[in-house]
């Protein structure tokens, strides 16, 4: 599979190079040039399979150029070894609501899931390769307890976390800041999560700087990390078993990652209706998807620091997908949010929006 930046579709990139860069050259999010979807014949004989063997099935398809089918394997296994629950996640059932725990990792964080994979990816990578890697990640919490814990003793990689100050729980802080791991920073910004963000993005933008560190990231614009999480989705459908009837899902989300991984595993074939995206008081996604309006404003201290963020990211591939795949007005809208912090959603890619997604602030 051959991947595209959001910003710039003239040039195509291999999963090595999109898995490596995080973040396009251009500034842009990498998307696939084209995407594989399910028939039905093909979901129903994914239906039995454990949470590690469909993993194999889903994740496949998008690595073929990085990693051999067999070598996948014995790493998604590794992966998933370290996780409480056999299956990784669990389904439960509450008050004729289905709800999937995703905490089962080492961390207790739904980011365990995709973290685990990519930091046997790095090692995989570097096995190979006479080369170092600095991992450079901004974090509200969670992302980076998780990384830390998937890069931790890692030869010939570092891991930098860049978190607000006196703005992450005292679990995150202390998951984060008392690893011992020579190969481990944490730095603690003056600021909010968007400013960690647009620190670790002005990194990457710096193509000297950049290159000459071989930077690389594992925020939630890392493809690697929207294609692991996808899996979850399609494993919880199989485990309610609609008799490929539609379901809806229900995402807390901040920064897009997790519910655009289920708008991708929609676009695979899996029988989504309506992904619900649910925000805190932080409610820039809620607003955009509701009424059109994505407009960044004062960032509000919550009991989820995870989701305090006004700027989404991985929104930009959704804006890129709303408007046709068109790089040269992404690449314009996203240098108006840029600018002015805002964007107008016009009416008809409002539709767009909403025929697959729907919206609730707390």
């Amino acid at each position: 599979m051959r991947y595209v930046s959001t910003r710039n579709n003239n040039q195509d990139y291999s999963f090595k190079e999109v898995f490596l860069k995080g973040l396009a050259d251009d500034g842009g999010l990498f998307v696939p040039k084209s995407l594989f979807r399910f028939n039905e014949k093909e979901l129903s004989s994914l239906k039995e399979l454990n949470y590690q063997d469909l993993a194999k099935k889903i994740i496949q398809p998008f690595v073929t150029d990085f990693i051999t089918e067999n070598d996948l394997s014995q790493i998604i296994d590794k992966s998933y070894s370290v996780f409480r629950k056999k299956n990784v996640v669990d389904l439960i059932e509450i008050e004729n609501k289905k709800i999937l725990e995703l905490f089962h990792g080492p961390t207790l964080a739904f980011k365990d899931v995709a973290m685990q994979l990519l930091g046997n990816f790095y090692e995989y990578y570097l096995k190979n390769e006479n080369s170092k890697i600095n991992i450079i990640v901004a974090t509200s919490g969670d992302t980076g307890a998780a990384a830390i814990e998937a890069i931790k003793g890692k030869k010939n990689i570092n891991i930098f976390v860049l978190h607000p100050l006196d703005k992450v729980s005292s679990v995150q802080r202390k998951l984060m800041t008392t690893v011992k791991d020579k190969n481990v920073f944490n730095l603690a910004i003056k600021g909010n999560f968007d400013d960690c963000q647009n620190l670790v993005k002005s990194m990457f933008a710096d193509k000297n700087f950049s290159n000459s560190i071989k930077m690389s990231g594992v925020n939630s614009i890392n493809w690697a990390r929207i294609i692991a999480q996808a899996v979850y989705y399609f494993y919880s459908y199989f485990l309610i078993d609609p008799n490929n009837q539609k379901v809806n899902f229900s995402v807390p989300t901040g920064n897009f990652g997790d519910v655009y991984a289920g708008y991708l595993a929609k676009k695979m074939g899996l029988p989504i209706n309506k992904l619900i995206v649910a925000t805190n008081q932080n409610d820039i996604l809620h607003r955009a998807i509701s009424k059109g309006s994505y407009e960044a404003q004062e960032v509000t201290e919550t009991n989820s620091p995870s989701m305090d963020i006004q700027i989404a990211s991985n929104f930009e591939r959704l804006i890129y997908d709303i408007n046709e795949s068109n790089d040269l007005l992404t690449n314009n809208i996203m240098k108006s949010i840029k600018e002015t912090g805002k964007y107008n959603i016009a009416t008809k890619e409002l539709e767009k929006i909403n025929s697959n997604f729907l919206s609730s602030s707390v």
